[in-house]
C-alpha cells in the first residue's frame, strides 16, 4: 500500500468515534485479529488493552487530543497527544492490522509530531513502551526516538491493561527531539 497515493483524513476523535476506537485498538494489540499485524502483543498480554471509559477520557481530557485517520470513512489509525509543560506525551497508537506495514504508522507519527510542536511549541515527544517489545522499540529508535533505560511497573492485578503472560513486563521510557 503507498500511503501517499491512499487518500487518508486526519482529524480529532469525538465522543461518537468511541466505539470504533476501542475496536481498532483492540484489533491492533490483543487477540487472534492483533496476529494479522506486527504490533501484537497477544503472545505477552491477554485481555484488554483499552476501555471506553479510557478512551473517552483522553478524547475528553484538557490539553489532550486523540488524533484519528479516517480512509473512505473508516478508522484505521489513531494516536494520543498530551501536552505535559515541556513535551508531548504520544500514547495509544493504533494502526489496524489489515493496513500495517504500508507507512501508515511512520506518516502517523509524523503528522503527531508536527502537530504536537505546532500546537504546543514542545521540543521532545515521550512515550512508554513495554521493554520486551524489541522489535517495536526498533522500530521507533528508526524513527528517532531514544532508548533512556528510565522504567515504570507494568501494572499487575489491573485488569483494565491486559493480563500479564510474563512476570517481567515493564514500561521503558522513549524519548525523541522535536527539531
Amino acid at each position: 500500500m503507498d500511503t501517499a497515493a491512499t487518500a487518508f483524513t486526519f482529524r480529532d476523535a469525538v465522543d461518537a468515534d468511541v466505539d470504533e476506537l476501542v475496536a481498532l485498538i483492540e484489533s491492533a494489540y490483543r487477540g487472534d485479529a492483533s496476529r494479522a499485524g506486527w504490533t501484537t502483543e497477544a503472545d505477552i498480554l491477554e485481555g484488554q488493552r483499552t476501555d471506553p471509559d479510557g478512551v473517552l477520557a483522553v478524547i475528553k481530557a484538557p490539553d489532550s487530543r486523540l488524533l484519528t485517520v479516517e480512509r473512505q470513512g473508516r478508522i484505521v489509525a489513531c494516536c494520543q497527544l498530551e501536552h505535559r509543560g515541556d513535551h508531548a506525551y504520544f500514547g495509544m497508537f493504533a494502526v489496524s492490522p489489515a493496513v500495517q506495514g504500508g507507512g501508515l504508522g511512520k506518516t502517523v507519527m509524523a503528522q503527531a509530531e508536527l502537530q504536537a510542536r505546532e500546537s504546543w511549541g514542545v521540543t521532545e515527544m515521550h512515550m512508554t513502551v513495554i521493554s520486551v517489545r524489541e522489535d517495536l522499540i526498533a522500530w521507533y529508535e528508526r524513527r528517532g526516538y531514544r532508548r533512556t533505560g528510565r522504567m515504570t511497573p507494568f501494572p499487575y492485578g489491573d485488569e483494565r491493561f491486559g493480563i500479564p503472560q510474563r512476570d517481567d513486563l515493564q514500561f521503558e521510557l522513549l524519548v525523541k527531539e522535536l527539531v
